[in-house]
């Protein structure tokens, strides 16, 4: 392996590839369930600042998240084959570099919350983003012991609804839909999570890392299948609670059928790898479907 470049002197794309920021649907994949939060809120829609701060955090959050994940697993990647070209697996950036933009992620996300977020929630907020570094940054520890740590994933997840919530009203006193929202989130979280680990079965089980793929098996799929199935559920209930149009449930429809869809699809034999991660991309259109219904069914008076 070539020696890694020290400092900023590794190319622009090299630092773009450790954030994931050259693969966008990485990083729609957590800004989506934060949509969900702030169209479920009984204020919807939410102000465009506040939105577009919490795109900010997420944004800074996920790369913090992607480094942490390539730091841990650095002498794991090279053995994986999805894994291998990434910046610190091939040596093309240095652990020093690595750490470095790290914690400008994570000031950056400290900033978004001091001075970006409304101020009688900056309290809140800076609890649950104190409470949600812990599981951010360990996640990727948790696949060397731990059977599924797309649980641990999903837990992380979890704060995209919980943050914007008490962003945007100042406490966690959402009720049911507030409640619904985190569920849904965790559960297509641990389901899509579960598919982009199922591309990594054979590298994994030969150098023992864990993951819900393999310890589900044959079950992978269905249990993919009720996690999606529930998602669309729980958000259709939330949205029931917080009074969507009937356009939400058109849109609702579509969503709901194409999640089931792409979890029948992995029934098929002999998948290839690739096939996995068009289904991770797909995961991030029909996120983004449900959200546009929110959006639709809790401010159709944006529409004739």
């Amino acid at each position: 392996m070539a020696a890694a470049p020290t400092g900023p002197t590794a190319p622009l794309p090299a630092w773009l590839a450790l954030l994931r920021w050259d693969k966008p649907s990485g990083r729609l994949i957590l800004l989506i369930p934060a949509g969900w939060s702030l169209w479920l809120l009984p204020t919807a829609p939410p102000q465009a600042a506040l939105v577009g701060w919490i795109v900010l955090g997420g944004l800074a959050v996920s790369g913090a998240g992607c480094i942490a994940n390539d730091l841990w697993d650095r002498r794991i990647d090279p053995l994986v084959e999805r894994t291998r070209s990434r910046p610190l697996a091939s040596g093309r950036i240095s652990v020093a570099g690595a750490v470095a933009l790290l914690g400008l992620c994570l000031l950056a996300a400290l900033a978004v919350v001091l001075w970006g977020l409304p101020a009688n929630s900056r309290g809140l907020c800076l609890a649950l983003a104190i409470a949600a570094l812990p599981p951010v940054l360990l996640y990727p520890a948790a696949k060397r012991w731990f059977g599924y740590p797309q649980a641990v994933l999903a837990l992380c997840w979890g704060f995209a609804v919980l943050i914007p919530w008490a962003a945007a009203s100042d406490n966690l006193a959402g009720g049911w839909p507030l409640a619904l929202a985190w569920l849904a989130t965790l559960l297509w979280t641990f389901g899509f999570d579960t598919v982009y680990a199922m591309a990594d079965r054979p590298d994994d089980a030969r150098i023992g890392v864990r993951s819900s793929a393999l310890s589900l098996g044959a079950y992978a799929p269905d249990a993919v299948a009720f996690c999606y199935a529930s998602t669309a559920v729980l958000l259709a209930i939330a949205g029931s609670l917080q009074g969507v149009t009937l356009r939400f449930w058109i849109l609702w429809v579509v969503a709901a059928a194409g999640l089931l869809r792409e979890a029948w699809l992995l029934r098929r034999p002999d998948l290839p790898r690739s096939a996995y991660g068009l289904h991770f991309r797909h995961q991030v259109l029909l996120g983004a479907l449900l959200l546009l219904a929110l959006v639709i069914g809790r401010s159709g008076a944006l529409l004739p």
